[in-house]
């Protein structure tokens, strides 16, 4: 009997695209979350105020964390976009979600505290499969490095091979010298 096996095989290729355009289309959401709040950050601080007077965090660390929450935002967004210091904006990522998950479930906004499960998983799928990350600008300045490296350490053995090359000739000289008297 012919026992015929389907296999489904992730090519690293395909997966690769996968991880970038997750890694865009997460980055776009959260540079548009900051870039719309960007120029009206006071009228966000007061509207997350006014959201968490009823939570148990006094006002003022409300207001500080609603003030930083939009540059923030706007920050690693860009970052994850264009894949520049992806793993630090990653998990900087995570640390805002934190915070946010503090304040809507201190004030029982079950829905919003939800909602945040999604981004979270994406946050965790795209942390996770760093090693994915090869279409992005720190994949490129990592190659960029290597090859700087490479270049620099065939230099080194170049030289350290002439190096050689000229001590034992010198070497070689002084014996043939040697019994020629």
């Amino acid at each position: 009997m012919n026992d015929q096996k389907n296999y489904i095989s992730l090519k690293p290729q395909d997966i690769a695209i996968a991880y970038l355009l997750l890694r865009i289309l997460i980055g776009v959401n959260y540079f548009n979350h900051g870039f719309t709040r960007i120029f009206d950050i006071p009228g966000f601080a007061e509207s997350i105020v006014e959201q968490l007077k009823d939570s148990y965090f006094p006002e003022f660390m409300v207001r500080i964390n609603s003030y930083l929450v939009p540059p923030v935002e706007l920050i690693v967004g860009v970052l994850i976009t264009i894949g520049l210091a992806t793993r630090s904006a990653l998990i900087a990522t995570f640390i805002l979600m934190i915070i946010l998950k503090l304040g809507v479930t201190s004030i029982q906004n079950w829905g919003a505290a939800t909602s945040m499960i999604s981004y979270a998983l994406v946050l965790f799928i795209l942390l996770a499969g760093l090693s994915f990350n090869i279409y992005s600008l720190d994949h490129w300045r990592k190659n960029k490095q290597t090859s700087a490296d490479s270049k620099i350490s065939n230099q080194q053995s170049t030289n350290n091979f002439s190096l050689l090359f000229q001590r034992f000739s010198k070497k070689r000289r002084r014996q043939s010298r040697s019994y020629l008297r």
